[in-house]
């Protein structure tokens, strides 16, 4: 098979979906949608993220250094996509109904319907450019009772149903499209 050559992209590799929920400076719940976020190890099981550019939510994450990954679901994609799409800047962002909670072990805002939330303490910020590559130790997870039955992973992977991201589409975690970005927020 022959290969091509391209401007860098991550166009065929998706990545999954997460609410990062923080407090503003007044304490309120503010959450952001981002993807660029894995798992490094440090001694224990941690997660890395990179936020680029300006946004409320990194700088919420900066000053408090804390703040939840919330696991994005189709169940709560229009939700997703409207909180990544509107600025943390619109003092009416935040004005949608949701559920909100809070994280057991930080002092952190969590959506009660994901299925899954990390609850993350930063151990360093690493800056590059206008982009901030953030370590985290886990020092909580939050997950749904119901994941603890006797099903396969992939039985309850597909009951969660967990979004992915990737070319400015939504995929499902069976692959199908579920919208470009923008679109699925239009449900609300």
């Amino acid at each position: 098979m022959g290969k091509i050559s391209l401007r860098p992209n991550n166009d065929y590799c998706p990545q999954t979906l997460f609410l990062y929920g923080t407090y503003d400076e007044y304490g309120n719940p503010d959450f952001g949608l981002f993807c660029w976020f894995s798992y490094i190890w440090e001694h224990e099981m941690g997660v890395m993220c990179c936020i680029g550019g300006n946004k409320l939510t990194k700088d919420n994450i900066k000053r408090s250094k804390v703040f939840s990954a919330n696991l994005v679901t189709e169940e709560l994609l229009p939700v997703a996509d409207y909180l990544g799409c509107v600025s943390g800047d619109n003092p009416d962002k935040m004005k949608i109904t949701l559920d909100i909670g809070k994280g057991a072990v930080l002092d952190v805002p969590v959506l009660e319907k994901a299925p899954v939330v990390f609850e993350l303490e930063v151990s360093d910020i690493i800056t590059k450019g206008d982009g901030d590559i953030i370590l985290c130790k886990i020092r909580n997870v939050l997950q749904d009772e119901s994941l603890s039955s006797d099903e396969t992973v992939e039985q309850k992977l597909r009951r969660i149903a967990p979004v992915k991201t990737t070319a400015q589409t939504y995929l499902g975690y069976d692959g199908r499209s579920l919208g470009a970005w923008g679109e699925p927020m239009k449900q609300l």
